[in-house]
This record gives structure tokens, sequence and C-alpha cells, in this order.
């Protein structure tokens, strides 16, 4: 859905690009421009600071580097990790990795975020906050949410969708419509 593979068969298509028919560079623009991340072990680069790890998509898409610094630090800010800007990973508690990383899927205000535990290391005051900027970021830019829990709280809060063995969520009345079929 997020094109990191390609599908072997049938349709990806998000809005109305058809993701699964891109060439490889499309793709790279469409992921980086249109698409949030979460994964559950962060991957975040340890060589830079947080700031740095968020501000990466940005300058990738060529952004300037004021609006960069801006828009990374607001957001940072707005996860809880203000004064934590300068801190390589290393540094950080797996809370405070988990938000950057969180930082890092949003600051490119995407169409569609995937996620995989985004509040895994995250006590319960800071995963309810870290709820609120997902639905502030659905209600403000559209954002449609896939996201995988064993969160039961947060899980109860969205439209569960299951599939034989697996069961997630969506937050699903945003512009964007993901449409996945095997056409």
């Amino acid at each position: 859905m997020g094109g990191l593979d390609r599908a072997q068969n049938g349709l990806v298509q998000l809005g109305e690009t058809k993701v699964s028919e891109l060439d490889d560079d499309a793709v790279v623009r469409f992921r980086n421009r249109n698409v949030g991340f979460v994964f559950q072990f962060h991957h975040l680069l340890p060589e830079f600071s947080a700031l740095e790890n968020v501000e990466m998509p940005m300058r990738i898409a060529g952004i300037s580097a004021s609006e960069t610094r801006g828009r990374a630090s607001d957001l940072l800010a707005e996860v809880g990790i203000g004064d934590r800007l300068h801190h390589r990973p290393g540094m950080l508690s797996g809370g405070e990795q988990q938000r950057v990383a969180v930082a890092r899927a949003l600051v490119m205000k995407p169409a569609l975020l995937l996620a995989d535990e985004p509040t895994g290391d995250l006590d319960e005051t800071t995963g309810r906050r870290l709820h609120e900027l997902l639905r502030k970021m659905h209600k403000v830019h559209g954002l449609t949410s896939v996201i995988a829990t064993h969160n039961s709280q947060l899980a109860s809060a969205w439209t569960v969708y299951s599939d034989l063995s697996m069961v997630g969520f969506v937050y699903f009345e945003a512009v964007v419509v993901v449409r996945v079929c095997s056409c």
C-alpha cells in the first residue's frame, strides 16, 4: 500500500494515483510526499539528531532549510520532545525515539500514514497525546491512517476492520481513498 514493495498482481491506488503502475523513481517521489511510515523499531539514522532525522524527508523533497527547520522543530515540540532536538537517537529513550519516528512520518503532511505500534513504547499519557495529534492531522490535513496496535484504548477510538488473520484499525474519512483490489 505504501509503495515499498511492488504488487505481484492487482492494483494499488491512493487517491487518483495508481501506485502499482508508477516507475521506480516516481514511486520514490510519490512515497516521499504522500506516505508517512512509523516502523515498530523506529529506523532513525543514528548519526543525526532528532531534528535532523525529522528534517530528512523534507530535505530529500528539496524543501528549503529554513522551512524544514521550522516545521521539524514545531512537530517535535508537538510530540513533547522540543527540548531534545539536538540529541541523537542513542541519547533518547525508546519512547522519545518513537516520537521522533512519528514526527518524521508526519512532517511532510502525508495523505496516508502507515504505522506499526506507534504507541508501543509510550506511557499512557504520551500515547493519548499522540492519538490526539493523529486526530488533529486527520481534521486539518485529511490524513488517513492505517495502524496496527495492541493498545485497546487507542484501537477502540478508531473504526476497526478485520481480515481473518489480522486486526487493525483505520481512521477513514479523509479525502484520500485507499483501494486495494486483486483486479
